[in-house]
């Protein structure tokens, strides 16, 4: 591996939690190895690792030598040949190589094959995925005043059935999906399309928002289920986020999604009188931000109101005032991927390597 490539896994202990999630995105591993000068080995932090921090915490601001692991698993260059056994025999998916005096000379990765099959997931098998395909987009105007915003392409692929596509990875069959503008078109095109999985139509009469449609679903059973806009793509292990859910005994977790955002200009701080006390040039502001996917416990439909216009969002807040257990599970920016507006469309299009289909 070339010193630059090399560089795109290592950072130094004083790096916070978000630009470790920044650097996590750029090199696609879901891995940070934690080097002193010299490249010295010191430490490990995963995406895992960095989640469950933000979780407990919420602090990006905290440096990574807080919450690294500081006893990596590692090999040295005589060890190499045997790097997939041990990896797979501690569940793993990378190792850095080693030199006598602790530096990382290499790093060598997971490569699935013969003897290191995947195993199917079917974790959400019997879990209802409610798919929101009601709303007019539009933000995609013209595009929408051909096709709904579930069928407009992403490649050769309706961003619906991309959406569908991932959660049956998952084991996901039973899907729901609400419809209002233009529904006997996404009607149609899935009878047409040959499908190994369940799709049954919530139809509203009138627009009732991301959350009002909810109230007309039935045989959704009584375990949590998940709701999610037509318009987005995760890039996030969705039985790790159903499992969070249950166990953080949340009523409604909400995907949450880093943003990070450069004001273009040099704030200026002040104090009375006007006195500028500092001035910060192109500062960097990081929020998380709801990406609209949902799991919520299946009871939560009788706290939407019939036949009335509400969204996911007057939910989340019904829920907080009355003191209920609303939490977050946070993902990555890169993992989050929205064609709501055009120059997102044509990032998730980017992102998925589809520009030449």
């Amino acid at each position: 591996m070339k010193p630059e490539q090399l560089n795109a896994f290592l950072t130094s202990p004083q790096t916070t939690v978000v630009e470790a999630m920044q650097k996590i995105d750029l090199n696609t591993k879901g891995i940070l190895f934690i080097v002193e000068p010299e490249n010295h080995l010191v430490g490990v932090i995963t995406d895992g690792d960095v989640r469950r921090w933000l979780i407990k915490t919420g602090n990006l601001k905290e440096q990574v030598q807080e919450i690294m692991n500081r006893s990596p698993k590692l090999i040295s260059r005589k060890d190499i040949p045997k790097a997939q056994e041990y990896m797979k025999k501690c569940a793993i998916t990378a190792l850095p190589v080693v030199t006598a005096d602790g530096t990382v000379a290499d790093i060598v990765f997971k490569e699935p094959g013969k003897d290191w099959k995947e195993k199917e997931n079917h974790a959400l098998k019997d879990i209802p995925v409610v798919i929101m395909a009601g709303g007019k987009g539009t933000r995609l105007y013209p595009y929408t005043k051909i096709l709904p915003k579930p069928l407009i392409p992403i490649g050769d692929i309706p961003i619906m059935e991309r959406i569908i596509n991932r959660f049956q990875n998952f084991g996901a069959v039973n899907f729901y999906a609400t419809v209002n503008y233009r529904k006997s078109m996404i009607k149609s095109y899935f009878s047409e399309n040959g499908k190994d999985y369940k799709l049954n139509y919530v139809e509203e009469d009138k627009p009732l928002g991301t959350a009002g449609s909810l109230r007309l679903m039935e045989g959704v059973g009584d375990a949590p289920f998940i709701v999610t806009n037509c318009d987005i793509l995760i890039h996030a292990d969705y039985e790790d986020i159903y499992t969070y859910h249950k166990e953080a005994g949340n009523e409604l977790t909400i995907v949450t999604a880093l943003k990070n955002i450069v004001v273009p200009y040099g704030v200026v701080h002040s104090s009375e009188n006007g006195a500028v006390i500092s001035m910060d040039e192109k500062p960097r502001l990081s929020y998380f931000v709801n990406t609209g996917m949902y799991i919520l416990n299946a009871d939560l439909i009788n706290d939407i109101p019939e036949d009335t216009f509400f969204h996911m969002t007057d939910l989340s807040e019904k829920l907080l005032k009355e003191g209920r257990k609303v939490g977050m599970y946070p993902i990555s920016e890169d993992s989050f991927l929205d064609m709501g507006e055009f120059e997102e469309m044509h990032r998730m299009e980017e992102k998925l390597n589809l520009k030449a289909e």
